[in-house]
C-alpha cells in the first residue's frame, strides 16, 4: 500500500510499504477519509514518546473507513461495514480502568498511521472502541468523532450549566469545539485567539457570542471581566492552547468560585505559578482532563450524527496522501484548521 511514514522529526516520506497478515482479533479498514490534527503536527516537528514506538512508524490517527478484512476472532464487525475507530481502547483490568478512569488507563496503547491506504485495527480497539456507520454518515464526518470525543470528555467534566460565563483561550480545532460544545450546554462563550482563519470560525462554527482578537487585545483579563455578569470574572475559563505562560494568564480570568479548565497539556516538565491567595480564598477550582473513553467516543458520533456539531466546517481542505507533509507545514505556518486526507 502507499503511506506516509515518520521517519523522524520533520522527516517523514510517502513510499510503499507491505501490509502484514492479521493477528487474531484485527481487522484491516481501507480508509475513506483521515484527518490532520495538531498532535500530528507536533509529532512531525519534534517526535512523539508515547505515539511514535518505532521507526519508521504509521503517521496520523483520526480516520474512518470500510473493513476490507478480518481475522479469527473478530464477531462484531464484518467485511464491508463502514467503520470509524478510536485511536485506543482501556484494557479494563488495571487501577484505573476497575475505578472506571478509562482514560487513565495503564495500558493505553495509542493506534498510528491513518496517513495510508489501509490501517491494521488491534484487537482491543475492535472490541471497545470500534463503531458501525449509519450509512448517511460520509468517512470526513465520522472521522472527527476522535478530537471531538476528547472535548466531550472535558465539557462534561466541567460541568457547565446553563447561563455559566465560558471564556476559551485558544481556538484551534479543540478550542474551537470546546467553544460549540459550551453553547450547546447554554453557555454565553467568549473565544479569544489570534488568528484570522479561526476567529473566523469561532463565529461561523461554534458560534460564540463574544469574540477576541488577541492581536488587537493581547491581555484578554479586562475584556472577559467585562463581558462577565457584574464584572466578577469568568464563570469557567478554559485554556486550549498547551503553554504554561497562557495557563497562568487564564487563571486571572475566573471569578471567585470560578472553574479553570487546564484543557491545553503543556510540554513534559512545564511548570507554572498561581496566586495561591486567590486561589484559596477565591473557592477555584483548578482542573484538567486528558482524552477520550469510549462512552464519550459513542457520544462524540452521536452528535456528529445528528448534525448538532457541523464538523465539516472545520475542513480547510482536501488534500491526497502525497501531500501530508505539505500540510505539516501549512498548519506549522497558521494557515489551516485540518485537512481532509483522501487516499
Amino acid at each position: 500500500m502507499k503511506a506516509v511514514l515518520f521517519y523522524g522529526p520533520q522527516n517523514i516520506k510517502y513510499e510503499e510499504t507491505p501490509i502484514r497478515p492479521l493477528k487474531k482479533g484485527e481487522i484491516l479498514v481501507k480508509i475513506g477519509a483521515a484527518l490532520t490534527c495538531g498532535t500530528d503536527v507536533k509529532t512531525f516537528r519534534r517526535g512523539h514518546p508515547v505515539l511514535i514506538k518505532q521507526i519508521p512508524s504509521g503517521f496520523g490517527h483520526e480516520f474512518a473507513g470500510t473493513v476490507e478484512e478480518i481475522s479469527d476472532g473478530v464477531k462484531n464487525v464484518k467485511v464491508g461495514d463502514r467503520v470509524v475507530c478510536a485511536n485506543s481502547a482501556p484494557c479494563g483490568k488495571c487501577f484505573y480502568c476497575k475505578r472506571g478512569e478509562y482514560n487513565l488507563c495503564e495500558n493505553l496503547d495509542l493506534l498510528n498511521g491513518a496517513y495510508a491506504e489501509y490501517i491494521i485495527v488491534p484487537e482491543r480497539i475492535v472490541q471497545k472502541n470500534t463503531i458501525i456507520l449509519p450509512d448517511s454518515l460520509p468517512f470526513h464526518k465520522a472521522a472527527f468523532s476522535e478530537p471531538l470525543a476528547n472535548v466531550v470528555h472535558g465539557v462534561e467534566r466541567t460541568d457547565i450549566k446553563p447561563g455559566d460565563t465560558v471564556g476559551v483561550i485558544g481556538i484551534g480545532p479543540i478550542g474551537l469545539m470546546f467553544a460549540r460544545l459550551a453553547k450547546l450546554k447554554g453557555a454565553k462563550v467568549i473565544a479569544a485567539g489570534r488568528n484570522p482563519i479561526k476567529l473566523k470560525l469561532a463565529e461561523e462554527f461554534s458560534y460564540a457570542d463574544e469574540i477576541i482578537d488577541l492581536k488587537k487585545y493581547p491581555n484578554p483579563e479586562k475584556i472577559f471581566k467585562s463581558f462577565s455578569q457584574e464584572g466578577k470574572g469568568l464563570d469557567v475559563a478554559v485554556e486550549c492552547v498547551g503553554l504554561p505562560e497562557m495557563w497562568e494568564r487564564v487563571f486571572s480570568c475566573v471569578r471567585p468560585g470560578g472553574t479553570v479548565h487546564f484543557f491545553g497539556g503543556c510540554k513534559s516538565g512545564s511548570t507554572v505559578t498561581f496566586d495561591t491567595t486567590k486561589m484559596h480564598y477565591g473557592d477555584i477550582k483548578l482542573m484538567s482532563v486528558f482524552h477520550h473513553t469510549p462512552k464519550y467516543f459513542r457520544q462524540a458520533l452521536d452528535l456528529i450524527s445528528s448534525g448538532d456539531i457541523e464538523v465539516e466546517k472545520l475542513i480547510t481542505a482536501e488534500i491526497p496522501l502525497e501531500k501530508v507533509e505539505w500540510a505539516m507545514q501549512e498548519h506549522i505556518a497558521g494557515n489551516a484548521i485540518k485537512f481532509l486526507v483522501r487516499p
